[in-house]
């Protein structure tokens, strides 16, 4: 069943009825993290309920996981009328189960942080704090310690920030995290976008609202091993690019316009070697030059080409971002399902 939300939203693809909103609303995606939830939620409700007592909902969304994660989750909305849970069919990654779990939740304000309690539980109240200040947006940016990082992912990082702010014209601060607050309103505003390849960080800076960045310091991972690899790594900061700005396809341009000044220079030296004695073996290395550094060239161009075509292509199939096989802790709407 799909339910509406505010008008000029897409509906809901969950199976559940709206409720008078909470003041606070935690998002937490979680892939094979049966044993770090139950220690999340008890720090969570201890923080939480001196925050907006008895009106906070904690939002689980499993990724699917291929643990216990889901039986937790179930067992905890059974424990607590707060706990609200939604299971996807499959692993559609970390954007994705973010965003399933924004739609869901209905919060005045909503914090989104991971499962594994890097994350820090202590610094909800100084989010919480600068929001009821009347910032839209809190940003965290992680603190990383030198020798804790290492030298390939900490380089890596900066240098992706600078060329996404560069491409994109949307200014990122290195060390961003999806640890966050977003006020209502401008929650409305990014379920309000419809693309693919989802980069929830460059997103809510897009949007506008006053915000303010704090810095965290993040804590050792309670249980398990990090399942975002340099592979997700990578294809996250393609999405982020190729989402907010066409400047590589520009770039490409001019690659091309560089590549056939070369030429014309590869050109130039066999005509002067030619018809001024040098030693040349008669039009095999200007031939050479210029064929193989076009097509260099042109591949390159034609593969960066072919990214954007690609997600044309992913746009246009219109695709849902995610699908929900089973809810915990909603209250299901009556009446029979309807499209």
């Amino acid at each position: 069943m799909t339910i509406p939300t505010e008008p000029g939203l897409p509906p809901r693809a969950v199976d559940i009825e709206p409720q008078a909103g909470p003041t606070l609303s935690v998002v937490v995606p979680a892939f094979n993290e049966a044993d770090n939830i139950p220690l999340l939620h008890a720090r969570l409700t201890d923080t939480l309920q001196r925050l907006a007592p008895d009106s906070w909902e904690l939002v689980l969304v499993d990724d699917g996981s291929r643990d216990a994660t889901w039986v937790t989750i179930e067992r905890l909305a059974a424990e607590d009328p707060r706990v609200k849970g939604l299971r996807l069919s499959r692993n559609f990654g970390h954007q994705y189960a973010l965003w399933a779990g924004l739609e869901t939740a209905a919060g005045q304000a909503i914090v989104t942080m991971d499962c594994d309690l890097q994350h820090p539980v202590e610094k909800l109240p100084e989010l919480f704090a600068k929001w009821r200040s009347g910032f839209k947006v809190v940003k965290t940016q992680r603190q990383d310690m030198e020798a804790e990082l290492g030298w390939f992912k900490r380089r890596t990082s900066r240098l992706f920030y600078r060329v996404f702010s560069y491409l994109s014209g949307v200014g990122l601060q290195p060390g961003l995290a999806d640890f966050r607050l977003l006020d209502r309103q401008a929650l409305r505003e990014m379920l309000r976008f419809q693309e693919e390849g989802l980069f929830l960080r460059g997103m809510t800076e897009w949007i506008g609202f006053p915000s303010c960045l704090i810095p965290y310091t993040p804590a050792p991972r309670a249980h398990g091993q990090s399942g975002y690899s340099l592979k997700k790594m990578v294809k996250l900061a393609w999405n982020g690019v190729s989402s907010f700005s066409t400047t590589p396809l520009r770039i490409g341009i001019l690659i091309g316009l560089v590549g056939s000044l070369f030429s014309v220079i590869g050109v130039l030296y066999a005509f002067f070697g030619h018809f001024f004695g040098r030693r040349t073996v008669p039009g095999w290395a200007s031939t050479l030059i210029v064929i193989s550094l076009l097509f260099c060239l042109l591949f390159v161009y034609l593969g960066i080409l072919g990214e954007y075509i690609a997600r044309m292509v992913v746009e246009i199939r219109r695709r849902p971002r995610f699908i929900v096989s089973e809810t915990a802790g909603f209250r299901k709407a009556d009446g029979p399902p309807h499209d």
